[in-house]
């Protein structure tokens, strides 16, 4: 198997697209102020839009497909003929594997957990003059971190990609009886 630039590009553009939205998740975290009910003598937490949590889970699952994809084209480092050998391109390979699916997991779990903390809400908080519960937030930068580990899962899975292809077929995709055969001459020239 050849590095191909079109599964490259598709692993390039989820990647991006979903740091982007991790990035926008953290820009976009809700907030919360605390309101007073205008019925009776208890408050209440007023937050601000959700949008952190659609854009978080937006990445989760634009990470999630570019992880299937790289995997499913390299056939998740199960098959493959330059596997078999003990080469530094199986070790790389083996290597980068093992660290996209670090970084991968990492980012997926920062991002589906602050989706889902982000869009927790505590409803009442209390009566006036009674105990300061406060409101429930996302702290800041969990999105971010989010955002920082799909970076290193790009890295290491376009460099997994490499290595694995540069294991599978050897370093050289090998091409035989290619082109337009110059140096050959037709038998029928040579009889004059």
């Amino acid at each position: 198997m050849a590095m191909s630039v079109p599964i490259l590009a598709i692993i390039f553009a989820l990647h991006l697209i979903a740091f982007v939205f991790a990035v926008g998740a953290e820009r976009r975290r809700s907030f919360a102020k605390v309101v007073p009910d205008q019925y009776d003598e208890r408050t209440y937490c007023l937050y601000s839009t959700d949008a952190s949590t659609v854009y978080g889970l937006s990445a989760f699952g634009l990470l999630l497909l570019s992880q299937v994809a790289v995997n499913g084209v390299t056939r998740c480092l199960c098959f493959g003929k330059g596997l078999v050998s003990a080469t530094s391109s199986t070790t790389c390979a083996i290597f980068f594997f093992v660290f996209s699916w670090l970084s991968f997991l990492g980012a997926e779990a920062c991002l589906l957990a602050g989706s889902a903390k982000n869009a927790y809400h505590t409803k009442y908080r209390g009566i006036f003059g009674g105990e300061n519960i406060s409101c429930a937030t996302l702290r800041k930068g969990v999105f971010a971190a989010g955002a920082a580990l799909t970076l290193l899962s790009l890295v290491g899975s376009v460099f997994y990609y490499w290595a694995h292809s540069r294991a599978d077929t050897g370093g050289w995709q090998k091409h035989q009886n290619e082109g337009v055969g110059m140096t050959e001459q037709p038998p029928e020239f040579g009889k004059v």
